[in-house]
């Protein structure tokens, strides 16, 4: 069954493009297609689909992998979140 991830960023001052870059290359396991939207002013969310939640899953060493290249660009989120706060689930409904 399909999965779906969604991760939130912030960008430190001055690091948007570098935060940017290292996404180019990014081909994990099982990925179908990924997204990199803007929320806002140096915030981002990627949007990733995956074959199933267990190939999202077995991808999970190539993500982190990819965040720890990029971690020192990216601001504490509060909230006890970290960099980062991520979401993740399979579909249930598929629309349009």
């Amino acid at each position: 069954m399909t999965a779906f991830n969604a991760v939130r960023f912030r960008v430190k001052p001055g690091c948007d493009q570098e935060f940017l870059d290292a996404h180019n290359n990014v081909d994990w396991p099982g990925l179908r297609h990924v997204n990199m939207i803007r929320t806002g002013e140096r915030s981002y969310c990627i949007i990733a689909e995956w074959d199933s939640m267990d190939a999202m899953a077995a991808a999970r060493p190539h993500m982190i992998a990819t965040l720890n290249s990029f971690r020192h660009t990216l601001e504490d989120l509060g909230g006890g979140l970290g960099v980062t706060d991520p979401v993740a689930g399979p579909v249930v409904l598929a629309l349009k």
